[in-house]
């Protein structure tokens, strides 16, 4: 049996309760923990984690981290958790299951730069870091051991001392043979966690568990799963792959694979961007069309700002709804070709508002390019208007003036009279 005392690093012997060089109990036991190399990294509870490094009032208390009104939770402390507040969740309803929480609104800059550091640090180590968010990455430490004097167990174990000791926040750790049991195993000992899923037992672990551990598994695909009298993943592995794919096609082949422990990606340090959305909730419910339509175009002007910013331009669109019962709809489009123009997403996107605007009030609207592309690889009349030559200089005079007197100096005429004040951060996924 392998062990590593997580904060000293020193190998203790199997039997020790505690390590005889520090003291502590934190220590990790595993057959294979010396011979894996693919890790999920994840900083635990991350927004509301910062907010209570830097109000040490705050520690003991719980804290949500969201819209005060009518958003939602973006992020939730541990203890705000025990009351049964999650993220995603309608603020009314996490302040009625926990009305003492503090809740703080959003901070991305902060946010932001806390994890550019993470990243940093995990880059020192290995350059196959894969980000999957502000706050998670893969990484992949084949081959390391010399160079870094430490396999990767001890690698990891000693960059969560690093991150706590010079951030003042805590990480999670998975550490397993590929990407997809590497990310479940960083869940299973929050907060501070390192977890370890090894060969030997990769198929008797899952084979116990719901099918919505699987990715790709969503509700419509539970619920589907469950008709056929399918619920745990070791049902999957025992119907075998070419019962699955014949059944469920192409996912059917995933979910075979996933059910035996096999994932054959890569991690990958330049993992392309798909989507980049922008979306606000509303004051209050709107259900007029009139009224949804500058918004809509404000959102546009919005996704197509960070377009440009990023260097990068979608070949389509979506829209992204949720109604006063908060129920969400998606309707996406392709485009004609990569744009950045404000006016080709919104005019894209307008009659998938109007096709659903029938009636019903809606609490968000949101709007997101999706294909991503270069833009460097594009012709200039093709990355901004498309098939209009004229509303591509149209956006480029406009792009000028904003550049030299800010970015309300012009607008048209359908964003007269409506602003924005909060929208959410721009999505890049």
């Amino acid at each position: 049996m392998d062990t590593l005392c997580r904060d000293c690093g020193e190998r203790p012997r199997p039997d020790a309760e505690a390590c005889p060089a520090c003291g502590s109990g934190r220590i990790v036991r595993h057959q294979e923990l010396h011979g894996l190399a693919i890790a999920h990294l994840d900083c635990d509870a991350f927004y509301a984690t910062i907010e209570k490094r830097d109000r040490p009032e705050l520690r003991d208390v719980p804290v949500i981290v969201g819209g005060r009104h009518r958003g939602v939770v973006a992020a939730c402390c541990y203890i705000a958790r025990t009351y049964g507040v999650h993220s995603a969740m309608p603020m009314f309803q996490a302040l009625r299951a926990c009305p003492q929480a503090t809740v703080i609104q959003p901070d991305m800059a902060k946010y932001a730069a806390v994890g550019r550091a993470v990243r940093a640090m995990m880059q020192d180590l290995t350059p196959l870091v894969e980000p999957l968010s502000i706050d998670e990455a893969f990484m992949d430490f084949a081959g390391t051991e010399a160079l870094l004097r430490a396999g990767p167990a001890e690698t990891l174990a000693a960059l969560a001392r690093r991150v706590e000791s010079e951030l003042s926040i805590t990480v999670s750790i998975g550490l397993s043979y590929n990407k997809f049991l590497a990310k479940i195993a960083s869940d299973l000992d929050k907060p501070r966690g390192f977890a370890v899923i090894g060969r030997a037992e990769a198929r008797s672990f899952l084979a116990g568990q719901s099918v919505s551990l699987l990715w790709g598994v969503g509700q419509a695909m539970r619920e589907r799963l469950a008709r056929d009298g399918i619920t745990r993943i070791g049902e999957l592995a025992e119907l075998g792959e070419q019962a699955l794919t014949l059944r469920y096609g192409q996912i059917g082949r995933r979910l075979a694979l996933s059910a035996r422990g096999e994932d054959d990606r890569r991690v990958s340090p330049n993992r392309e961007a798909k989507s980049l959305s922008s979306e606000i909730t509303l004051d209050r419910d709107i259900a007029e069309l009139d009224k949804l339509r500058p918004i809509l175009w404000q959102l546009a002007e919005t996704v197509a700002r960070r377009l440009k910013k990023a260097g990068l331009a979608g070949e389509g669109v979506t829209l992204k709804l949720k109604t006063a019962d908060f129920r969400t709809l998606t309707r996406s489009r392709r485009l004609n070709g990569a744009t950045q123009s404000p006016e080709v997403l919104f005019h894209r996107v307008e009659p998938l508002l109007a096709a659903e605007a029938d009636g019903r009030a809606f609490r968000l609207i949101g709007i997101g390019a999706q294909g991503l592309v270069e833009a460097d690889s594009l012709v200039q009349g093709d990355l901004f208007g498309g098939t209009d030559p004229a509303g591509g200089r149209i956006d480029e005079a406009m792009d000028a003036v904003r550049a030299r007197f800010g970015p309300k100096a012009i607008v048209k005429g359908r964003g007269l009279g409506v602003t924005l004040k909060r929208q959410g951060p721009s999505k890049i996924e």
